[in-house]
């Protein structure tokens, strides 16, 4: 990847344009995927910033399939077969080669993206917070980890539950009343979609980096955090400047978020 300072009049459809990415929310999505929690981005980007941005084939317009880009890593979606790590043999766990992908996805849809594990996290476009995954398909599959952390079990269509179980999201943009938002009632509307058929687990598809799932409330489920990669510290939470937080990710209540996260290393402690 490498880095563009964001100059005046750039937007994310300008910059996605000049390195020619896919598109906008390719980049947005890449971005937020690699960079640390401080510098988050939304709709909107701030003079000044750098935006990360992709090499790799994958988020690229027309770009050929090359052989580095058929060699992604474990727990990436390529077009070669891909794997996850199981401790024990299980004639119910499915790998194939990528050919296509479920329901009106396709393989060009997930190829380059990640697959997400359970210490990933998901966003509501009605909520605040970003609960967890809570993987209850299987106890034996995993990406990226060999050794059987429970954090790298891979998540699939049919896991719905998350973490926490109770209002994982906050409050409710969708239930305004007199004394502000009401929280959230998470209840999903079925398996979660575009997910990844040519890999399934107990014969249920992956969840990757564009799968989504609906809340019969009426939010929409998104991936907000793959999982794969390292996790901001308490201490760069705590350091961060809570006003531009809420310029790049305006749905959420950082100042709370902060709270939160000092409260738990506190007690920690």
């Amino acid at each position: 990847m490498k880095k563009y300072l964001v100059k005046k009049g750039d937007s994310l459809q300008s910059i996605s344009e000049m390195f020619q990415v896919k598109d906008a929310k390719t980049l947005q999505i890449y971005h937020n995927t690699h960079c640390p929690l401080e510098d988050l981005i939304g709709n909107q980007i701030i003079v000044g910033k750098n935006i990360l941005i992709p090499e790799e084939p994958a988020y690229l317009k027309h770009a050929e399939t090359s052989k580095a880009a058929q060699e992604n890593q474990s727990g990436k979606v390529s077009d070669s077969t891909q794997n996850t790590n199981s401790n024990q043999s299980d004639s119910n766990s499915q790998t194939q080669s990528n050919s296509g992908a479920s329901g009106k996805s396709s393989s060009n849809e997930h190829a380059g993206k990640y697959f997400v594990v359970q210490k990933g996290q998901c966003q509501c476009d009605q909520g605040f917070k970003f609960p967890k995954f809570k993987v209850t398909s299987h106890q034996k599959n995993y990406w990226n980890d060999e050794s059987g952390n429970a954090d790298f079990l891979a998540v699939t269509e049919t896991d719905l539950q998350l973490d926490p179980p109770a209002e994982p999201f906050g409050k409710c943009k969708l239930k305004p009343s007199s004394s502000g938002y009401l929280p959230c009632t998470y209840a999903p509307a079925g398996k979660w979609t575009k997910t990844y058929d040519k890999v399934k687990i107990m014969g249920n598809n992956c969840v990757t980096e564009v799968s989504e799932l609906m809340c019969t409330t009426g939010g929409k489920i998104t991936i907000f955090k793959h999982g794969q990669q390292s996790q901001a510290s308490g201490g760069q939470v705590s350091k961060a400047n809570s006003q531009e937080q809420q310029t790049y990710n305006p749905i959420m209540d950082f100042e709370e978020f902060q709270y939160e996260m000092d409260s738990q290393n506190n007690y920690a402690h």
